[in-house]
């Protein structure tokens, strides 16, 4: 399977075309003739079925479709699920689809070589969405997409899933936050397209490395890490992804409110200890699955400092341990004004010109 990102930018080999007026538009069923065609995938996804003519379903975050092709259109198929897709053409949106479902068509281009790519913006812990592919007209030539070298992986929270970070209060009811979450506008996939990256991001909102927000139930995200969909059907086997740079930012959900009676930790120290083992095994075994990543751990000063002040113990006690290529970064001076105090664009940029500052200085990506 390939893997590609957009952002901004074209594919390597895919010449730039003037669009003439790119429009999406909702089709009754899937018109004669039309065909599938291959796509490359960002993110981690489960087949449907075998049956299924290559639909796949999803439910981590940040999963990403594309297609190449020579043709003045193309069509895909999605839903049934709750999410908000970006459609973009040769690197600029083309519109926005609010839960859609059913089958779409992207027309009005010029008849030349076009790639399109469908981000998913939203977060979906309720459970899994469908794409069902491209499927492009008689006419239309598939072409190869140029895969790329550099991958990026990222794991958190909800600052990682962009919660609420295009809204313009901190006051959200739950349907707004759905609504103004957009984890394409999110540090990860930012981070991702500054260095023309792949990337997978895996994040949880309100969930912990051993406790989720004021001790909720649900796995924490080392426990929902191993699975594909979150009920734990399918268990991810591949072993093709490998990031060079794995970026992880956990400990909010744990420590921004108090223990209850009825939670394991009886101190806060039992807590901060129990944390503190369980990230670095986290670590240790991502580092087993990625032997050649670099591992960026970043943190705020929320929860009086001690956020941070776990995170900088983790990344001390996996360099003592013999692990050389791990690091932290401080991020600091962040408005939280997103939905419930959370990151905001103006957060994400923040976040995002400081993890590329300390990329930067990492080994050359390829």
């Amino acid at each position: 399977m390939a893997f590609g990102f957009l952002g901004v930018l074209l594919a390597a080999g895919t010449a730039a075309s003037a669009l003439a007026a790119p429009a999406v538009s909702q089709l009754k069923d899937i018109p004669s003739g039309y065909t599938q065609t291959p796509m490359s995938i960002g993110g981690r996804v489960a087949a449907v079925s075998p049956e299924a003519d290559g639909a796949v379903s999803q439910q981590w975050p940040g999963v990403y479709f594309e297609t190449r092709f020579q043709g003045d259109s193309v069509a895909f198929h999605t839903g049934p699920g709750e999410l908000i897709l970006h459609v973009l053409v040769d690197g600029k949106l083309v519109q926005t689809l609010v839960k859609p479902q059913g089958v779409y068509r992207i027309g009005g281009l010029d008849n030349s070589e076009h790639l399109v790519r469908i981000n998913v913006a939203t977060e979906s812990q309720a459970g899994a969405n469908r794409f069902g592919g491209f499927l492009l007209p008689p006419g239309a030539t598939p072409l190869p997409l140029q895969p790329r070298t550099r991958r990026l992986e990222f794991i958190g929270d909800s600052h990682t899933v962009g919660y609420g970070n295009i809204s313009k209060s901190r006051e959200c009811t739950e349907a707004e936050v759905w609504a103004t979450t957009d984890n394409t506008r999110a540090y990860g996939p930012r981070v991702a397209g500054h260095y023309g990256a792949d990337y997978r991001v895996n994040a949880i909102s309100g969930r912990g490395i051993v406790r989720n927000f004021d001790g909720g139930t649900g796995d924490t995200l080392p426990e929902a890490y191993p699975f594909v969909l979150f009920d734990h059907s399918v268990r991810d086997t591949d072993t093709a992804w490998q990031p060079q740079v794995v970026v992880m930012a956990l400990g909010t959900n744990d420590f921004s409110t108090p223990l209850k009676d009825a939670e394991p930790w009886k101190t806060r120290k039992a807590l901060q200890e129990d944390y503190v083992q369980t990230y670095v095994a986290f670590v240790q075994s991502l580092r087993a699955r990625y032997p050649q990543a670099q591992f960026v751990l970043w943190a705020t000063n929320g929860a009086e400092g001690e956020i941070r002040a776990q995170v900088t113990k983790v990344v001390k006690q996996l360099q003592q341990s013999g692990e050389t290529r791990v690091g932290f970064v401080p991020v600091d001076g962040l408005g939280m004004e997103g939905c419930h105090w959370h990151p905001s664009l103006a957060d994400h940029q923040k976040i995002e010109d400081q993890l590329i500052q300390y990329i930067d200085r990492l080994p050359a990506l390829p």
